[in-house]
This record gives structure tokens, sequence and C-alpha cells, in this order.
């Protein structure tokens, strides 16, 4: 691991070993008692510029706090962190799982044949398994780390296939949105989706609802009202959370100036993003950064 000087919060970059096997390139896989057990079963707040992680717990328990959020920990379960998410653990000891880290565009590639799921499975969240779920989860997890461990020809091609397997398994196992009867499976869901997926690729730039709502087949009018009809809010609405929620993350976990964070989200003036921040969450970025220094400690 390395750490950058750079940031309040650490960003880490994981390696695999240093041999002539491309698949460690981009993968890395280790129980998560191996690592943990050496930082007293405490792995503190930190984020990883470019690397996906799975963490399958087949049993015991612990917290995770991902992104300001505490979430319990119980197996079998699975916690994804995508690239950038701040995130930290507390386990119990005697944990018994796995984690896998592996490049973020390195999942992009693997289901490049299915653009549709990268922006589902990269996002924070984690999942009780039962059942089905917890079956294939654990063959998929079991498959992949005999790939990693193994010797055999054409090792990187079979990590991939296990890899690609065991992320349909985690999306397979994922609770659909739960939508009001009516709108599930509707156009308007759908549209939903692929805006929230438009603006996660391209909220930095800030692109106008005309470029975005023409990127789907539709008017910025129509738009505006999926927007609110499945959600309540408009699109500018929820163009701007996105922003405002990476201010926010940039604001507590990098030592960044304001004036750099509000370049970096697409603001040509530190004055305008200012006030774009306070009017959303009703302070300044600099007092919102004393308090969620405060808060860390």
């Amino acid at each position: 691991m390395t750490r950058s000087s750079s940031a309040h919060l650490p960003t880490y970059t994981l390696y695999g070993e240093a041999d002539d096997r491309p698949a460690t390139d981009w993968l890395h896989c280790e129980s998560i008692a191996e690592r943990s057990r050496r930082h007293n079963w405490e792995i503190k707040a930190h984020r990883h510029a470019a690397l996906f992680q799975i963490l399958y717990i087949r049993r015991g328990t612990g917290r995770a706090t991902v992104d300001g959020e505490t979430w319990p920990l119980r197996g079998p379960c699975v916690l994804s962190v995508p690239a950038l998410v701040p995130h930290g653990f507390r386990f119990r000891p005697g944990i018994d799982g796995s984690v896998f880290t592996v490049l973020q565009a390195h999942v992009t590639q693997v289901l490049a044949a299915a653009p549709a799921l990268p922006p589902r499975l990269l996002q924070p969240r984690v999942i009780a398994l039962r059942g089905d779920a917890a079956i294939s989860i654990e063959r998929s997890v079991e498959r992949l780390k005999a790939e990693f461990v193994g010797t055999q020809a054409w090792r990187a091609l079979a990590i991939d296939a296990a890899l690609c397997a065991l992320l349909v398994a985690l999306e397979r196992a994922t609770p659909r949105l739960e939508l009001p009867r009516a709108q599930r499976g509707s156009r308007a869901a759908m549209h939903l989706e692929r805006y929230r997926e438009l603006v996660d690729a391209s909220y930095r730039a800030q692109p106008s609802l005309s470029t975005l709502a023409l990127q789907l087949g539709i008017t910025p009018t129509q738009l505006n009202r999926v927007c609110r009809q499945v959600t309540g809010r408009s699109a500018l609405a929820l163009l701007h959370a996105r922003v405002l929620l990476e201010a926010q993350r940039d604001l507590a976990y990098t030592t960044l100036s304001v004036k750099q964070i509000a370049l970096g989200l697409g603001f040509g003036d530190a004055g305008y993003f200012t006030r774009f921040f306070q009017r959303l969450s009703g302070r300044t970025p600099t007092q919102w950064r004393g308090q969620a220094y405060a808060v860390r400690g």
C-alpha cells in the first residue's frame, strides 16, 4: 500500500505480486482477517483512487462506515465499495471472509457486453445473503479465490471468467429499487435509471438538462416529469444533489482548497460555488469542512 500525502484522508493503492502474471496487476484477494488482525481488527477511514472492493463475510460480525454512514455487518453478507468512496471497518476477532480488490476500470472492461451493469454494481451497498443468493455468492467467491491462487494455464482469462460470475451473482443478489407497483418496469423508471447513470458519468462537467435529455431520447420537459413522477424531485435537483455529494466528499476527505474543488466540479468561480453549496447545505464550504473535521476528530 502507498499513502498519498496530499489528502487529509489516506488514499491507498493496493498492488498484487510483482511477477509476470498480468492478472495480479488488476486483482488482489486476501482474507479479511489477514489484514485487519494486524491493525487490531480496525481499518481506519480511507479510500482508493481507482479500486473497487468486494467484501464477503461468511461468518462473524463487524461494522462498516461508508461515506459517513454506519452499516452493521453480519455474515453471510457482501459489501461493495467503489473507487473514491470513503470507508473504514471494525471487525470482531475471528471473522471469516474474503476481500477482493480490483481495478474499477477492469470491472467495466469485464462487463463490456452488458454496459448497463457497471453503473448498478459500482455503488456502495451491503446485502444480507439468504437462500439461493448466499449459495451463489459463496460458490463464486470460492471459484475466484481458487483461480487467484492457482498457476494453471490461461490463469488471467480464468480469473476474468470467475470475476464476471461473482459480479453477476452480486447483481442478482441486490434487491431491486422498490417503486410503486404501477411504476415498476415502467418507461419512466427506466428513463430515471439511465438518467442517474448519465449524471454519475458526467456531473463534473455539469451538463445541461437538454444535453442529458437528448442522450435519453426525450425532451427536457419529459425528463423533468419523469424525475418528479418517480422521486418527487426535479431533474436539476438530482443533478445538483450529485454535485453537492462530491463537493462534501472533497471537503471532508481531501486538503484541496475551496477554489480547487470548485474548478474540479465545473464551477468557473469559487464564489458561485460557495453560494451553490450554501444554498443546498445551509453552510458555507469552509463551515461544512470544519464541522466534518470536528466530527471525525
